[in-house]
């Protein structure tokens, strides 16, 4: 281990000191980076190393024995210089991007290391804060710090709602919008600060590479205040137990998710999104010094799981292996755009400087000093609105004039020409503003068009073209169309050649409709509709009583007789339809029965209770109601008042 260091530093030493000052400007200044966004579609994203910082935190009051003495001494801004613990002779020295010393304030290290990193959000990239160390190092003090002295959480989100404000105001081309999302990840489950009733969350990757957490709350932010309103309730919610090293030790890495959303005004209505990751580690524990027990030891165990995966993350990262185990661990799943990924990262290692933690010091130096090799690619996140641009194509063509519009068109578009003559050049005393065209448009976008006049009247002839699209690419997509166009108008000419081919056929052989080829079809108008007829149905008669009429020696039982003879199918005239109309069953019933199922209604009405009428075919207790007081009041039913019953019934209907 201890070789490994010295290498690494002595590297750190080769490198001249003129090199090093050139990256740390390159990387602290906001213009150069806003030049890294503009980078081709066809070209890499450049390169940007992860940065690292090392803070080095004081003594604790009451935790230094007498023989404890620190074992950590800076050298300068940039470097520092730890005990080697195989010989005391000797010490390690390492070299990263920043060192900030006891004496350090807050604003020093926000200042120094990640208020620069704030103006790649506004060029639509990502960024990303780590604190790492370990248990009782003072990370979570470095993130939120306390009301008298605040940490880069609240400094860092203070200066970018002033950075959304300023960026976002009337006439400036972009209208910015902030929203911020808290999580943690608690023995490999993510949790919604902000509702921690949503249970355990699933990590995504989107087609473009990017990581997302479906069903994460998204709060709105304008105002610091609304930040704190929706901030402090949430770290409420946040795993902390006790242990001997920290009364408020975390027991889960917290995440703060801030996004910037950004969309232009003018044409072409761009999108860019920026995300700001702040993420407080917890810290690597051994229980022989914490005392971790039950819960608290199942606790340490998953966070040096996932810090032991961080580690292995960092080391395929930096040997470059095919494989790096980001899906190991929900901490690295969630850390892919800030180890390797597409975030501008800076890493803040917390030490301290007893002794008696020499051995975590020890390996959050080599982990930090392995980080800073690591290689990211930031790249500016843009959409284009094509709904937006579909609507406005009218107006554009509106506000160009005669001269700009052919400079617009392609050389193809030219050839073709316009089918109607060009107007004559008015005067100077008779030109017309083209924003009088635009009277019956959209308020919301005639708005949009004023503050695009006013623009480019301010910015003479030589302002933002309208239409920001490359040439080559604009004549690329006329000739696609184009192309399309004449295939369908083959396709029409095809489907008319076919067409009169059949009707010349018909007019010229009309015995061979019937044995023409599957092709040749006919008109749709010629062909015979046959409407389905509506089946009959047949009455089912109880066995019993057939047989009782088949015994008597007069009755005759035809229930159903079918009429006509056998269908024909091979011919559709005007006479064969008409036999097929009467082939077809028809219903006929013997006297007999009828009158007999007649004289068995008549008793039940006579005889029957209420119950007993409900039996009958659309008989409800209503109507069984009134069948009884009908007779009851006019006496028993015959069957010339049964057609009297019936008209009453119909007049109350149940």
């Amino acid at each position: 281990m201890g070789q490994a260091v010295k290498r690494e530093s002595g590297m750190d030493a080769e490198v001249p000191a003129q090199l090093r000052r050139r990256g740390m400007a390159a990387a602290t200044s906001g213009a150069g980076r806003c030049r890294l966004s503009k980078v081709g579609a066809g070209r890499r994203p450049p390169p940007a190393r992860v940065r690292v910082a090392v803070r080095l935190r004081p003594f604790v009051d009451g935790t230094a024995g007498e023989n404890d003495t620190p074992c950590v001494r800076g050298l300068d801004s940039c470097s520092l210089e730890i005990a080697n613990w195989r010989n005391h002779q000797e010490t390690l020295k390492y070299q990263f991007d920043a060192f900030y010393g006891e004496r350090s304030s807050q604003q020093d290290i926000y200042a120094g290391s990640v208020q620069p990193i704030l103006r790649h959000l506004l060029e639509g990239q990502n960024a990303s804060v780590l604190a790492y160390g370990p248990t009782g190092a003072g990370k979570t003090h470095t993130m939120l710090g306390s009301p008298e002295q605040p940490g880069v959480i609240p400094r860092a989100l203070m200066d970018l709602l002033q950075l959304t404000r300023e960026e976002g105001a009337e006439g400036r081309p972009w209208a910015l919008s902030v929203t911020m999302s808290y999580l943690e990840i608690y023995q490999e489950k993510v949790l919604d600060l902000l509702d921690p009733a949503s249970g355990d969350l699933v990590i995504r990757e989107d087609c473009r590479g990017n990581i997302l957490i479906p069903g994460l709350t998204q709060k709105p932010v304008t105002s610091f205040a609304d930040f704190e309103r929706h901030f402090l309730p949430a770290s409420q919610n946040r795993t902390v137990g006790a242990t001997r090293l920290n009364q408020r030790s975390s027991r889960s890495h917290a995440v703060l998710l801030v996004k910037v959303d950004q969309r232009e005004r003018l044409a072409p209505f761009r999108q860019r999104e920026g995300k700001l990751y702040l993420i407080d580690l917890a810290g690597s524990e051994d229980n022989r010094r914490t005392g971790n027990k039950g819960l608290r030891l199942k606790e340490s165990g998953a966070i040096n799981t996932s810090l032991f995966v961080l580690g292995k993350v960092v080391d395929a990262l930096n040997q470059g292996l095919p494989r790096v185990p980001y899906r190991d661990s929900k901490l690295t799943r969630l850390l892919q755009d800030s180890l390797g990924g597409s975030a501008h990262s800076i890493l803040i290692a917390n030490i301290a400087p007893e002794r008696r933690f020499y051995l975590d010091t020890v390996s959050a130096l080599n982990f930090a000093a392995r980080s800073k090799e690591v290689i990211n690619r930031p790249f500016t996140n843009e959409s284009l609105q094509l709904h937006v641009l579909a609507s406005v194509k009218l107006s554009q063509k509106e506000l160009l004039g005669p001269s700009e519009a052919k400079r617009a068109r392609g050389p193809e578009e030219e050839e073709i020409g316009s089918p109607e003559p060009p107007a004559a050049p008015a005067s100077a005393s008779q030109k017309l503003s083209p924003l009088q065209k635009l009277s019956s448009m959209d308020p919301a976008m005639l708005e949009r068009l004023l503050s695009l006049d006013r623009l480019l009247g301010s910015q003479g002839s030589q302002g933002t073209p309208l239409l920001s699209t490359p040439r080559r690419e604009r004549m690329v997509l006329m000739k696609t169309v184009e192309e399309k166009n004449l295939e369908i108008e083959r396709l029409k000419m095809k489907q008319k050649e076919l067409e009169a081919k059949v009707l010349a056929q018909e007019a010229t052989d009309p015995k061979e409709k019937e044995n023409c080829s599957p092709i040749m079809l006919r008109p749709l108008g010629r062909r015979t509709v046959t409407v389905a007829k509506p089946l009959k149905k047949a009455v089912v008669m109880p066995l019993q009583l057939i047989q009782e009429q088949a015994a008597s020696p007069n009755a005759e039982i035809h229930i159903l007789k079918r009429k006509g003879g056998k269908r024909k199918l091979e011919s559709l005239d005007a006479s064969e339809s008409e036999e097929k109309a009467n082939d077809c069953w028809e219903l006929q019933i013997s006297p007999e029965l009828l009158t007999q199922g007649r004289q068995k209604i008549l008793d039940l009405l006579n005889k029957g209770s209420a119950r007993d009428l409900r039996s009958l075919q659309r008989i409800g207790q209503k109507k069984a109601q009134l069948i009884v007081g009908w007779r009851e009041l006019h006496g028993p039913f015959s069957q010339a008042n049964i057609l009297g019953l019936a008209a009453g019934l119909r007049c109350h209907p149940s």
